[in-house]
């Protein structure tokens, strides 16, 4: 299994970006997949998943409300639409699968990782 997370880059604080994350080889079918992120200084932290069964989601209180986690299962992509983004969003980006839980312990294949960068 291939991850490639696309999509970061520098936005104003309220603003919005939308991640992706495209499956190739033996694509994830199993579970779900994830969005973790790392900011410079802290230790990785879940962001939001998506379970295949039902496409139930999960996210971190912190982006409750802001972030939205989602599948297209004709191109094996997952997207993370962000909106009102802020500052404390600055992080790196991964993409992880095949789970859906919060422990990063818990997925096996890892995207190389987008960068998000929110000015104030």
């Amino acid at each position: 299994v291939q991850l490639q997370a696309s999509g970061g880059g520098l936005v104003q604080a309220g603003g919005s970006l939308r991640l992706s994350c495209a499956a190739s080889g033996r694509t994830p079918r199993r579970y779900g997949m994830g969005w973790f992120r790392q900011a410079p200084g802290k230790e990785r932290e879940f962001v939001a998943a998506i379970r295949w069964t039902f496409g139930a989601t999960f996210y971190a209180d912190s982006v409750k409300g802001r972030f939205t986690i989602s599948r297209d299962n004709t191109k094996n992509t997952v997207y993370l639409q962000m909106n009102s983004l802020k500052p404390e969003d600055t992080a790196v980006y991964y993409c992880a699968a095949d789970s859906y839980l919060r422990d990063e312990l818990a997925y096996d294949y890892w995207g190389q990782g987008t960068h998000v960068t929110v000015s104030s």
